[in-house]
């Protein structure tokens, strides 16, 4: 579904306001694929994601480790204190729910300003730069229940907990509840890399999928239109010189350090990031004449 509305809010002898909107929504469902199958693997990518069609899910299903949870909604926590994992499950889709837009120029005598605003809204994200960035202290993960870094080491060399009266004890109490249904308690180190809090395998898949929605300040231009009666004596029906700007202002993500349209993939391979670059601002300028 595709609608689109246009036309000019106000209109005088020297200003005018013109204003363009435009919104689409894509709804689709897998209903069945060949050999009896229920799902088609598109993709696979680094960090235990995958890109898929599921029968009874909109096409681009992202697929991987997801947290598991008692009837109430809460993740589970096994004995030591780290998530309990269920394997192959859809973990998000990259779909977006709606895109959309807003257009506006406004000129005043021989002078016009126009910009253009997009929006997107849903459509996950798995983004490996964030699973490898906060296993290996890359990124602050701010302090714990104490006051205390997260990254700061919870357990001395043999393994036994910090006294926290005399150490800035680290770690974190992941949020969730154990099988019996009562609450953890349990700290964890999250100091190093290999098996603690935000390790690749002890967290799941789903912990670094992330609503891909944006509100984008796309273009901004500034165009100043020769008047016609300079242009007479130089027998050129029409001159303008605009200055125009691209992909200003990035108002408001969910993924963080990123561009959510940034990605290593085209096409219909979408939904993973992964040494994302920063994202690039555009300036040009215009000379366009009419003979």
């Amino acid at each position: 579904i595709e609608l689109a509305l246009s036309g000019k809010v106000i209109k005088t002898e020297n200003f005018s306001w013109d204003l363009g909107v435009n919104w689409s929504t894509n709804k689709n469902t897998v209903i069945s694929l060949n050999q009896g199958r229920d799902n088609l693997l598109l993709a696979t990518f680094q960090g235990g994601a995958s890109l898929n069609a599921t029968v009874g899910e909109s096409y681009g299903t992202l697929r991987g480790k997801d947290y598991t949870y008692d009837a109430n909604g809460n993740r589970i926590i096994d004995e030591d204190g780290f998530y309990v994992l269920a394997s192959n499950k859809v973990i998000g889709n990259t779909q977006a729910k709606w895109i959309g837009g807003v257009s506006n120029r406004v000129t005043y005598k021989n002078v016009s300003l126009n910009f253009l605003i997009d929006v997107k809204k849903g459509g996950d994200i798995f983004s490996l730069d964030q699973a490898y960035g906060r296993e290996t202290a890359i990124y602050d993960l701010g302090v714990n229940d104490l006051g205390n870094s997260v990254r700061n080491p919870a357990f001395d060399a043999d393994g036994n907990p910090l006294d926290p009266t005399q150490f800035k004890v680290g770690g974190v109490i992941l949020p969730g509840v154990h099988e019996d249904g009562t609450p953890n308690t349990t700290r964890i180190d999250a100091s190093t890399s290999g098996g603690t809090a935000f390790s690749s395998d002890t967290n799941p898949t789903k912990a670094y999928v992330y609503d891909g929605s944006f509100v984008k300040l796309r273009e901004v231009g500034l165009t100043y239109n020769v008047p016609s009666k300079i242009l007479d004596k130089m027998k050129i029906k029409g001159m303008s010189f605009s200055v125009i700007g691209n992909n200003l202002w990035i108002i408001h993500k969910n993924l963080p350090y990123a561009d959510p349209e940034a990605g290593s993939s085209a096409g219909n391979i979408q939904g993973f990031q992964s040494g994302v670059m920063p994202a690039t601002k555009v300036y040009s300028f215009n000379v366009k004449l009419n003979f």
